[in-house]
């Protein structure tokens, strides 16, 4: 895996922006994401369609590789850790857990964090309906609240549709950044995008496996 980086600084914040969906806040030793959606597989296997365990392996795999290379000591998942009930899936990523027992982890709850108090106990992460550290507050939906901070936030899955001649077109996961807000890519790989809605006025930083875009 490789990762690009973009430093960029919001409200005299140097945040680094990478091509592996989630980014990282120097100042609070902070890996921060969205949307990973564990237990997405499992959910679709257990109704009867086949999706390989290989989906959830590989999104824990990159994220054991950002863990490595930037050392954080915090984890702020801003929304929708999980997807559906408790099943196989989420006994895989308790035990992929264990391997970083000194990492606090915080998950800002999303729509889909329905997971019993019990368990986020079992698993050590704290969960809050938001988190809000100056500059910041980070929520999992920016419609859900109005505060004087600069938002941080997830649920949207934005992308960029990119056109070429005639008919051909490619879609692209990015990061979306206004004066007041910036919505973050969802992780994991096994999610749509969300190429309408973009805010005004936003500037798109748009990344591949190789590079990252600023439109």
């Amino acid at each position: 895996m490789h990762i690009v980086k973009e430093h960029i600084t919001i409200k005299n914040e140097e945040l680094i922006l990478t091509n592996q969906r989630a980014l990282y806040w120097q100042r609070e030793h902070a890996l921060i994401l969205s949307d990973l959606h564990i237990g997405k597989t499992a959910h679709f296997r257990k109704h009867g369609i086949p999706m390989p365990d290989e989906i959830l392996q590989r999104d824990l795999q990159r994220l054991k590789e950002l863990i490595n290379h930037f050392k954080p000591q915090r984890l702020y998942i801003v929304g929708d850790l999980f997807h559906a009930e408790r099943n196989s899936d989420i006994t895989t990523f308790k035990s992929w857990l264990q391997q970083f027992p000194e990492l606090k982890i915080i998950l800002i709850q999303g729509n889909h964090d329905r997971q019993s108090k019990s368990l986020m106990d079992d698993l050590n992460i704290k969960v809050l309906s938001k988190l809000e550290i100056n500059p910041f507050t980070f929520i999992h939906d920016i419609s859900e609240i109005q505060t004087d901070n600069f938002k941080i936030s997830g649920h949207l899955h934005p992308g960029i549709l990119l056109k070429g001649k005639g008919k051909q077109s490619l879609k692209l996961p990015c990061y979306q950044i206004t004066k007041h807000q910036l919505i973050l890519p969802a992780f994991s790989l096994f999610t749509g995008l969300n190429t309408k809605n973009t805010p005004k006025d936003a500037i798109l930083y748009a990344f591949t496996d190789t590079s990252i875009t600023r439109f």
